[in-house]
């Protein structure tokens, strides 16, 4: 290779480098999931017979707990820096956007960079006004049923959630790829969004790629409970890095599952856990460790084939 080549080399390997920096500076150094606070539905079912549920607000205790998250949410944003920022989506309905006023009560406006609503992290569909004797025996189908799949009458499903979660999801990466937050990368930056329990187990089912049956051990979060996913050290985002072995427990996180938070939390970004079990061994049996022992394998194969070949013509001649 002659000077020109390793110029050429260096110079490409130099931008390369620049442009992964530039990418890494404008991730949130944590996306931050928050349940609305307490709403007149939470304490009185009766309420969804007469209100529509995108209508039903906060109770006392629910604007109570809001407060408290608002100051809880900071405290965990300016622990580690003191350059930092915050971008905010919310979902449409009455009791996440008073969730949100709340919160922002313990943020300046020079933090705020923006905020949205967001209709495609709203509540699960549950169908129109609920009877409450009815709801009860669609939630016992449910519960036979399985609760991803199971559509409500003229509702959703979780499955139907998920899909606009994942929608939500491919243009969240679009506005930070393409830097429509308007983020200085001299800043951390830290995206909260305020939406709904179902919404927050799906939205991190897609991001972990969590299987139906992982989604299924899920406990639903408290009303104002977080879940921070925080960058890890290789760029992987992580529950590890912010939480304890006993909350993943707690929110329903089986030990593969808890393993794989620990194991992004130091991971580089792009890397394969192939330590974890669900990736292949939920799916495959006893695939080859190499193609030596795939090609082994087919030779045994082959044997065997010829064998029963054998075999069968010796049994009809």
């Amino acid at each position: 290779m002659n000077a020109s080549h390793y110029l050429l080399s260096f110079v490409t390997l130099y931008f390369m480098k620049k442009t992964m920096h530039h990418k890494t500076g404008m991730l949130p150094k944590r996306i931050i999931l928050v349940r609305h606070g307490e709403s007149h539905g939470n304490l009185d079912t009766t309420a969804y017979t007469t209100t529509p549920d995108h209508r039903i607000d906060l109770t006392a205790e629910g604007l109570s707990q809001a407060r408290l998250a608002g100051s809880h949410l900071r405290s965990v944003i300016a622990s580690s820096a003191s350059n930092w920022k915050v971008y905010f989506y919310v979902s449409p309905y009455a009791r996440t956007r008073s969730t949100l006023r709340e919160i922002g009560r313990s943020f300046s406006k020079k933090r705020v960079i923006g905020v949205r609503e967001e209709c495609r992290i709203r509540e699960q569909d549950f169908g129109n006004f609920q009877e409450r004797e009815r709801m009860e025996v669609i939630k016992e189908q449910r519960q036979r049923f399985g609760r991803f799949y199971y559509r409500f009458p003229q509702g959703e499903s979780a499955a139907d959630v998920f899909d606009r979660v994942s929608s939500f999801l491919e243009s969240l990466w679009r506005d930070i790829d393409m830097n429509r937050l308007n983020h200085d990368p001299s800043n951390d930056l830290n995206l909260i969004i305020v939406s709904h329990g179902l919404a927050s187990r799906v939205f991190l089912m897609k991001w972990f790629k969590w299987t139906v049956a992982q989604f299924e051990l899920l406990n639903n979060p408290g009303n104002c409970e977080c879940r921070v996913m925080q960058l890890g050290s290789g760029g992987e985002y992580s529950l590890a890095v912010h939480h304890t072995d006993e909350e993943l427990i707690k929110w329903g996180l089986s030990s593969d599952m808890i393993a794989d938070q620990k194991w992004r939390a130091h991971a580089c970004k792009g890397a394969w856990n192939d330590q974890c079990s669900w990736y292949l061994d939920g799916f495959f049996d006893d695939l080859a460790d190499s193609e030596d022992d795939d090609n082994n394998n087919d030779d045994d194969n082959f044997d065997k084939d010829e064998t029963n070949s054998l075999s069968i013509h010796s049994r009809y001649t």
